[in-house]
């Protein structure tokens, strides 16, 4: 797809993945490396297990593919960015002035990716994964009530920065295509990560209770709900929720249950569509709940994790194995697609998204050091323009002329969508009444109501977009949609696999009313395979994908991150393969159907642990907030309820320092070794000077003295933080209904054409009478006709 641009990639661990997902779609990425190479080569884990330089499986994992050169002096680097089309940056270079190459290659694009963004109050700070995931409002969210919060156990924060990053080089690169200017990105990891609090924070805005970790489970008035279950061999997460979206669930799970002997054909029989408006009315229900959940747990602790996913498939329930890395490489709906690429005999993933018409690229080992340094000895390459675009409106957006056809549910589709929108795509949203979007129901709420028109998570999700209403059950509805099909650039799904063949919209028939449309279907665990039926949400797909055995103590439950985590991940790798598919039809004329597994989308973000599991044969499992590289590393108490101040020292010096707060001079020569080994008596004294003080006061002391701190971030915090409001993190936008709605801005900042939601989540069918009368020129009576039928909603 990208095969005519080259790319330099700077950067390390921290923007590392931006360069293989351009890699992937076929660009000649060039890794640009210091003297002694990129900090990510001294990485853990190590082919072997043990220190060495040239086997980081954390560089291989995210290298690969790539051609590697040394460079020493900056005039090589910069007659090198003369050659490029792209140049991505984490600031591994001190000297670079990005500012000066783009003056002297104005058709050069920049992406930077820091850990708050390059310009606000935090700019400067020091920041790690884990203090960053303070600061982004997802610390403060994971882990038990009963013991400090917790981080993925391999590092996230700047991967989603990355992934941004990635998509912020293509939205450049299409608008270049309109001016032959490029520009430049600002990639903030603390504003990219915040996305995985779920709009969380957004209860803030409008005077709603936050909620509260709960390790595993969420609060339901008194009753705590768990969502983790002990089984035979090991874990799975199984809900029991009611209401129109998760009943039918409940009344299939308690119907096996009751087939096996656990329960009365009472259990069976309820009715758990109503049951919210029980809990309202009936002070016993909530012992219903507690009970239920008992009896859901007895009977999965009796199977094993294969005989709930199987059920789970076949049952349509929302059970999903707790998988570890061990499980993933075994797991025979991945092999069975596949999926897995080999390198020397082992084991790697494979790409984020697949396509028999312009496959992206099986990428090879990661390079040597310097291994590829002839690159600079070669005549000068020209960047690949193509011809500009001189009738371009001025301030159009990148996407600008782009038409999406949008029938994506929950998030994983519709965040995707939301960042084509922000950025000027024409996108309409198609939904139906009979089936509610479970974002429409989904919390904070403005104000008192729980109405499908006042959920800020489906306003924001859906921001910017012209909202259609449709019964695609309904006969009629099909030459709409192809009608529809004709008009659009891209088409975008997350239905069950074969669902939109069924109903006679699928990628054949789509294809043969516009050749050129580009389709992708995004569903769970990919559109083929044995498990392609499987029905589930974000939630399940963070448990498969391994995020729950990373996340949690060694001694106590998998708790997973917050929320439906595959979610967040999921849309920065749809918009990244649908802009590769734009810019080969551009080239080509061709459109295509891709295939979008969001589930092997999220596992990029654990590659190292699948790399020690097939090299090493090591299961890593979860370790709190332990680290292999920094000591101590952790997250400590402060003045007041639930307040913490999370921490990480990096080197010596650092330690020097906090050894010197800590009033502990006899430990200020201990190497990061004996810290690790003797770290349950460093974390008491730490704790035991951090309890009596006030969180900012000890973020403050710590920053003093070179060691990167930040207070772990609540939704009042994270609405109150400067940074995030520098970055103008919400922002208020028409709504049909509420005149004025909050919503999350974006995370991708072009200096050009900056993108930025134009109105609130559509209200039901706001725009069909703009869809049909505007976009399909539809005269009266053909208007007429389908609202006297009701095919439109």
């Amino acid at each position: 797809m990208l095969s005519p641009y080259r790319v330099l990639d700077l950067t390390d661990e921290r923007g590392h993945l931006a360069g293989q997902i351009l890699a992937e779609l076929g660009a000649d990425v060039i890794a640009v490396e210091p003297h002694g190479g990129h900090r990510s080569r001294r990485l853990a884990p190590f082919a072997g297990s043990r220190w060495d330089p040239g086997a980081s499986l954390t560089h291989a994992a995210y290298n690969r593919g790539k051609r590697s050169v040394v460079i020493g002096e900056p005039t090589q680097l910069e007659r090198l960015a003369g050659t490029a089309d792209i140049l991505l940056d984490c600031g591994a270079f001190a000297a670079l002035d990005l500012a000066r190459l783009r003056a002297l290659y104005p058709a050069l694009i920049t992406v930077s990716i820091t850990a708050f963004g390059q310009t606000g109050p935090k700019s400067s700070w020091a920041a790690t994964d884990l203090t960053l995931c303070a600061a982004a409002g997802t610390l403060g969210m994971a882990g038990a009530p009963d013991r400090p919060p917790v981080r993925v156990s391999v590092p996230q924060a700047f991967l989603f920065a990355a992934a941004d990053a990635a998509c912020a080089a293509l939205l450049a690169l299409w608008e270049r295509h309109r001016t032959g200017r490029g520009q430049h990105a600002d990639i903030s990891a603390q504003q990219s990560y915040h996305s995985a609090t779920q709009f969380q924070a957004m209860t803030a805005l409008v005077g709603k209770p936050a909620g509260k970790r709960l390790g595993g489970g969420m609060r339901i008035g008194s009753v705590t709900m768990l969502t983790v279950h002990p089984c035979r061999d090991g874990h799975v997460t199984a809900s029991f929720l009611f209401g129109p979206v998760f009943g039918p669930y409940a009344r299939r799970l308690f119907a096996w249950i009751h087939e096996e002997g656990f329960c009365s054909g009472w259990w069976a029989n309820q009715d758990w569509i109503s049951f919210g408006q029980t809990l309202r009315e009936d002070p016993k229900a909530l012992g219903t709940m507690e009970e239920g959940i008992a009896i859901m747990r007895r009977f999965i602790a009796t199977k094993t994790k294969a005989e709930l996913f199987s059920a789970a498939v076949q049952r349509r329930l929302l059970i999903a194995p707790v998988m570890t890395a061990r499980d993933l490489l075994g797991f025979e709906h991945l092999r069975a697609r596949g999926w897995w690429q080999s390198i020397d005999g082992v084991p790697v993933p494979g790409n984020f998204a697949r396509s028999a018409t312009s496959p992206l690229r099986q990428l090879g080992r990661a390079p040597c050091l310097g291994e590829h340094q002839s690159i600079l000895d070669e005549p000068l390459r020209a960047p690949n323009l193509a011809p500009v675009d001189g009738h371009a409106a001025k301030g159009a957006r990148s996407l600008q002329g782009v038409r999406v056809l949008d029938f994506a549910w929950a998030l994983a589709g519709p965040g995707g969508t939301r960042i084509l929108a922000d950025h000027g795509a024409t996108v309409v949203r198609v939904e139906s009444q009979h089936k509610m979007d479970i974002l429409r129901g989904t919390t904070p709420f403005i104000g008192d109501d729980t109405g499908p028109e006042d959920a800020l998570s489906w306003h924001t999700a859906n921001a910017g977009k012209l909202g259609f209403t449709l019964d695609l059950r309904h006969p009629r509805a099909r030459a709409v949609v192809l009608d529809l099909a004709k008009w659009a650039d891209i088409v975008v799904e997350s239905f069950s696999s074969g669902t939109m063949e069924r109903m006679g919209i699928g990628y054949e028939a789509l294809r043969a009313a516009n050749p050129r449309v580009i389709m992708i279907s995004s569903c769970l665990l990919g559109a083929s395979g044995p498990l392609r039926q499987y029905a589930g949400f974000g939630g399940a797909g963070a448990a498969i994908a391994g995020f729950y055995a990373l996340t949690g103590w060694p001694d106590g439950l998998p708790v997973g991150p917050y929320g439906a985590y595959s979610d967040y991940t999921s849309p920065r790798f749809m918009v990244a393969a649908l802009l590769g598919a734009l810019e080969w039809r551009r080239r080509t004329g061709q459109g295509q159907h891709i295939d979008f597994s969001q589930m092997e989308a999220a596992v990029q973000m654990i590659a190292p642990v699948l790399l020690d599991e097939a090299v090493n044969g090591h299961c890593t499992g979860r370790c709190g907030n332990d680290d292999p590289h920094m000591s101590p590393h952790g997250v400590y108490p402060v003045l007041g309820e639930d307040r913490w101040v999370a921490m990480a020292v990096e080197s010596d010096a650092q330690w020097r320092a906090l050894a010197g707060l800590l009033r502990h001079p006899e430990s200020t020569d201990w190497r990061v070794e004996q810290r690790r080994a003797r770290r349950g008596e460093i974390d008491s004294w730490i704790g035991e000077w951090t309890a009596v003080r006030d969180g900012v006061e000890v973020e403050r002391s710590l920053r003093a003295h070179g060691v990167p701190a930040h207070c772990v971030s609540h939704a009042a915090d994270l609405v109150a933080d400067p940074q995030l409001r520098h970055r103008v993190q919400w922002l208020q936008v028409p709504h049909a209904v509420h005149g004025l709605s909050w919503v999350e801005g974006p995370a991708i900042r072009l200096s050009r054409t900056p993108g930025e939601p134009r109105w609130a989540g559509p209200t039901y069918g706001q725009h069909v009478s703009h869809v049909l009368t505007e976009i399909l020129q539809y005269n009266a009576d053909q208007v007429a006709g389908l609202i006297a039928e009701n095919v439109l909603e």
